[in-house]
């Protein structure tokens, strides 16, 4: 993946509210906000169609990426994107400052690996995702961009819980943290497939009789 997709030119914005975020829409900028690190908040410009297009990428939401604010480098994560209701466009973002050093908070994908190689699955069993992602803390060189859930050896009617999860080194589970049993959160389940209503050949025969006649008695009219 190309690193141009974690990194972003940005502006300074100076001209602020609701009036000035309609037009740079309307040119196709981007306003947004950076804040954290134990600096002051700053306002931003970026250019819509770059921010949209690296939006595609899942990697983008749990990556460290790199904001090029008036040719000054700042390392920042991206905590919040508002969406326009039903145009696909951006309407706002805001990032947080990364700091070397310091713990950062996020959520990360979970990618859910050999469900084709899972007994349980092969059986007519589904796998029920209860989560696609979860929030850690790790210090920024070892945030990952997700984290693999194996439920090869999950059996029918069994379940994962985040406790089963194996987390990549340097990576805590917020939730866990919080030594609450109530906080290991229910993963992904292997359910049998619900059963279709089984019709037999006379009543289906039955079935299409009464259809046949319905529609004749329609023509008649």
């Amino acid at each position: 993946m190309s690193d141009s997709i974690f990194t972003l030119d940005a502006s300074i914005r100076t001209d602020k509210g609701k009036g000035a975020s309609r037009r740079l829409r309307r040119a196709d900028l981007l306003p947004g906000i950076l804040y954290g690190g134990g600096e002051e908040p700053v306002s931003l410009t970026l250019f819509h169609n770059k921010v949209n297009n690296s939006a595609d990428y899942e990697a983008f939401y749990s990556h460290v990426l790199t904001l090029n604010i008036d040719g000054k480098k700042v390392e920042a994560l991206v905590k919040d994107m508002q969406r326009h209701p039903y145009k696909p466009k951006i309407t706002h973002i805001d990032f947080q400052r990364v700091v070397a050093g310091e713990d950062v908070h996020t959520n990360v994908p979970l990618h859910f690996i050999n469900a084709e190689a899972n007994e349980a699955v092969k059986a007519g069993g589904i796998a029920e995702h209860h989560l696609n992602e979860i929030e850690i803390t790790c210090l920024p060189k070892h945030l990952p961009e997700y984290i693999e859930v194996d439920i090869a050896g999950l059996e029918m009617d069994s379940t994962l819980h985040l406790s089963d999860i194996v987390l990549p080194e340097g990576v805590s589970s917020v939730e866990l943290a919080k030594e609450d049993p109530d906080h290991d959160l229910t993963v992904v389940t292997i359910k049998p497939a619900p059963k279709t209503p089984v019709i037999d050949a006379e009543e289906a025969e039955r079935e299409g009789d009464n259809e046949e006649s319905e529609g004749e008695e329609g023509k008649e009219e």
